[in-house]
């Protein structure tokens, strides 16, 4: 018992004696020279030209941009009741990747995200249900896409840019 107490003593008081100090405290030490100031080239003012053209803005788009979830009359018109607490969970993307859908908030929205897809929904990071569409929308809360419930556990759409997105569990 004693031997066992003095032994233990003994790889403490060794191993203290290994550990030094490392402040830097000492006259040894001096602070790096400070830089030398480089030399920076003249300011000049004015005025600037006047903007070409005869308006000061550009001129509005003239395309319209792809509505998301295809035909949205003839989609809503097919479109079955969803509900928040029924999107809850893990979704199949177009069979190659995964949606995670959860009821934290953020934001306007709820909280979800993506695993393994490609394009729009990789910014995924929240969505809501609206009528009879379920929004999806990135981090940023700009909707990135939306989808209708087809059939049980089975949704369809597209993103803002035209990707198809089909939902299924």
């Amino acid at each position: 018992m004693q031997f066992r107490h003095m032994a233990t003593g003994l790889v403490v008081i060794l191993s203290l004696a290994g550990c030094q100090r490392t402040a830097y405290n000492d006259a040894s030490y001096s602070a790096p020279a400070p830089l030398t100031a480089q030399p920076v080239p003249s300011v000049q003012g004015g005025q600037l030209p006047p903007p070409s053209g005869s308006s000061q803005f550009p001129a509005a788009p003239t395309t319209t941009a792809p509505v998301a979830g295809g035909q949205p009359g003839a989609m809503a018109a097919n479109a079955m009741d969803v509900t928040k607490e029924s999107m809850v969970g893990s979704w199949r993307v177009n069979g190659s990747c995964d949606m995670f859908l959860t009821l934290t908030n953020l934001g306007s929205g709820s909280r979800g995200g993506t695993r393994g897809c490609v394009g729009e929904l990789t910014a995924m990071g929240s969505w809501e249900v609206t009528g009879k569409q379920v929004i999806l929308k990135d981090r940023s809360g700009n909707q990135i896409g939306s989808v209708y419930k087809t059939a049980d556990n089975a949704f369809s759409g597209q993103t803002n840019t035209g990707q198809a997105i089909s939902l299924s569990r």
